[in-house]
């Protein structure tokens, strides 16, 4: 699959549970390196109301019928799938322009992103169809209302509309934590590269592992699908701030305030801190890190580094450096083994490109590489996108104006000078907003600084230096886990960042009622909700036993000083509140001499725990724990356990039970308040074969 085919295939676009190709006659796709045609495009004459319908009535109610763990392995069975025949992938990757390089950051990186969330959906979120969140509220002194915040999945779907930069990754980071949260997507990829997305979503649906409706694809214009949205669907968008403006200010958007994501154009900073001069590790990373951002994806990338902002006294070494690291840059096909970089994804991009260089001329000099020279070691320099690094520089960059405004994306970026760590991040900031920003310092009070005044402006902040150099995933690279966004002309969104993301596509609702109608409603018990005591111990029974509100009332024990002072020497822990009665009750929080926290702790266990084999196999942490009244010698604690929660595990035959612990004294006074975490078997016999 190197070559593209004989006859151009129509590209189709996946519809109702269907391949739909496109009324007309198609617009050609160019092999980026070649200009060979790949493929033909054409959305005409699709029914996008259908589509709609089909996405909210089929696959939306289909997810919604799953718990997040069911989401969650779903993802899972699907990244693994791809990863299975990844090849493929790469093979029609080299068309777009991209080195096997290149490719592994979208299509890996975009399956190991769908992995990703596949995980965390099952660590981080319920078995369940609801997420509570947070703790719930009193909102009566009498303990008979309260309130809570909880998270449902909306109930429209998702219209993705994604750059042609990253044609798989794009798809998968904006799917991941959309089918996650039970809301199906619509997918529609940059023409240019959609014939890699198209495959991709072939592959995905020839698995059969997605309800129907989950995912479809629109290759080609959009046409009326945005006069379409409700308020319970959500649109986001990567591309140029332009038309990321046009798409939010869509009426439709506007009128039924649908959620609005958009990333958009970002004027990337990296910054050499003034300690880290020529010969520092810091210089060297700094230099290479921006020769990678130049050079992977030919630059097309929209956290590569457009701006980079050394110490004045180090920027003919930095220009030197980068130079001479740029000029041994191979640039060709990317089906070539020995290419560096690949080709712009197009030659109207090429063309764009040069033009925002020619702009960024009146304020800047070209230091390094030649817009009409290539320097090509294979392909085409006519039929071919290709375009060498090109490095410029701005001598006065607190006085220009199109060094901070235009970004050129593809190889290139501008070197400008800073005399203070003020003024470094006010050309940062000029940016109006940015994906990331990094700073290359071995200084501990650079790092404090560039970070308070970088942080407002960017969504993500690196800080470089030799100890995480190997460790660091660099400058560029967008993680699952982090946000991914960034304010300003870089669109204000935030795609990724584990559960932040998942959570965009859900409602978060306060439901305010009793206690007892809440625990019913969440699945959570809380405090003023029923409970339910009874002869056998709670720790007794498996999950197929054990209800919420079961509650435990345990005997009492009295706290001795000779227990402190037993504790203190176990332990070595001879804090003076717990040693000296005078220099205790000097201290303001204490009456005297008072028990270790961890004494209760575990003496609170020794009350509630049964210590037969049973369902109860593990007790893993605690949550939330807080000592609130201290424990004098001659205090006597007794504690309450009532199951607060249970989280079946999918694969497997246990689940997370959490308990409410509080400890009490003979005044009923609370001493100490925490979650218990066990993991408890499913049944009695998965007990027995645990045991």
């Amino acid at each position: 699959m190197n070559a593209p085919l004989a006859t151009p295939r129509h590209l189709e676009s996946y519809v109702c549970g269907r391949w739909v190709r496109g009324s007309g006659p198609g617009i050609p796709l160019l092999d980026a390196s070649t200009g060979a045609v790949v493929a033909l495009i054409d959305a005409s004459g699709l029914d996008h109301a259908a589509m709609l319908d089909h996405a909210r009535e089929k696959g939306g109610a289909a997810l919604r019928r799953m718990t997040f763990h069911e989401r969650a392995l779903m993802l899972k069975a699907v990244g693994q799938a791809l990863m299975e025949g990844k090849e493929e992938f790469y093979a029609l990757s080299t068309a777009t322009g991209a080195t096997r390089s290149d490719s592994w950051i979208d299509i890996e990186g975009g399956i190991a992103t769908l992995l990703s969330y596949a995980s965390k959906g099952r660590r981080e979120l319920p078995n369940a169809r609801l997420v509570v969140e947070g703790e719930p509220e009193a909102l009566s002194r009498d303990g008979t209302f309260s309130g809570q915040h909880v998270l449902t999945s909306l109930e429209g779907a998702a219209i993705h509309i994604n750059a042609f930069n990253f044609p798989c990754w794009g798809m998968l980071e904006k799917i991941a934590p959309t089918l996650l949260a039970g809301l199906p997507a619509i997918v529609k990829p940059a023409s240019q590269t959609a014939y890699l997305t198209e495959l991709m979503v072939r592959r995905i649906v020839e698995t059969g592992i997605l309800p129907d409706g989950a995912l479809q694809l629109v290759c080609g214009s959009v046409g009326n699908l945005l006069d379409l949205v409700t308020p319970q669907d959500v649109v986001t968008f990567t591309g140029s701030a332009a038309t990321g403006r046009r798409l939010r200010a869509h009426p439709a958007v506007i009128e039924n305030s649908v959620r609005f994501t958009m990333e958009a154009d970002s004027l990337n900073a990296s910054i050499l801190g003034p300690d880290a001069g020529p010969g520092s590790e810091e210089f060297d990373l700094f230099v290479r890190e921006a020769a990678r951002e130049m050079t992977a994806k030919a630059g097309q990338k929209c956290t590569a580094i457009r701006r980079l902002i050394a110490p004045r006294a180090a920027i003919d070494a930095v220009a030197k450096a980068l130079g001479e690291r740029l000029a041994k840059t191979v640039v060709g096909n990317p089906a070539e083994e020995a290419t560096r970089m690949g080709p712009l994804a197009s030659l109207g991009q090429r063309d764009e490109v040069r033009g925002c260089i020619e702009r960024l001329r009146a304020e800047a000099e070209i230091v390094s590489g030649d817009p009409a020279d290539p320097r090509l070691a294979s392909g085409d320099a006519e039929a071919g996108a290709f375009l060498s690094p090109v490095l410029l520089h701005c001598a006065k960059p607190l006085s220009a104006s199109a060094v901070h405004e235009i970004e050129a994306f593809g190889p290139v970026a501008t070197l400008m000078p800073y005399d203070t760590i003020e003024e470094a991040a006010e050309l940062a900031r000029r940016g109006k907003g940015s994906l990331v920003a990094s700073v290359f310092t071995n200084d501990g009070g650079v790092a404090r600084e560039m970070v308070g005044a970088l942080g407002p402006w960017h969504g993500r902040i690196l800080i470089g230096n030799r100890l995480s150099a190997k460790s660091s995933t660099g400058h560029g690279s967008p993680l699952p886990m982090l946000v991914h966004g960034g304010p300003g002309r870089a669109g204000g969104g935030e795609e990724l960042g584990g559960m932040r993301a998942v959570k965009h596509y859900m409602q978060r609702s306060a439901i305010q009622g009793a206690p007892w109608l809440l625990t019913e409603a969440t699945g959570r018990w809380m405090k003023g909700a029923k409970t339910r005591d009874e002869a056998e111990h709670p720790f007794r029974k498996s999950l197929a036993e054990l209800e919420i509100g079961d509650r435990l009332v345990t005997g009492s024990r009295t706290v001795t000083l000779a227990d402190i002072e037993h504790f203190a020497e176990f332990t070595g822990d001879t804090f003076y509140a717990h040693m000296d009665e005078e220099a205790a009750r000097a201290n303001p929080f204490f009456p005297g001499r008072v028990a270790h926290g961890y004494l209760i702790v575990s003496f609170a266990a020794g009350l509630f725990v049964d210590p037969a084999p049973g369902p109860v196999l593990a007790n893993y942490g605690v949550d939330n724990l807080r000592f609130l009244t201290p424990v004098s010698p001659g205090d006597t604690l007794q504690v309450t356990l009532v199951c607060k929660a249970i989280d079946p595990r999918a694969t497997a035959d246990y689940g997370e039970v959490r308990w409410d612990c509080t400890v009490t004294n003979q005044d009923a006074a609370v001493v100490a308040q925490y979650d218990v975490l066990t993991l408890v078997a499913k049944t009695r016999r998965a007990a027995a074969v645990q045991a």
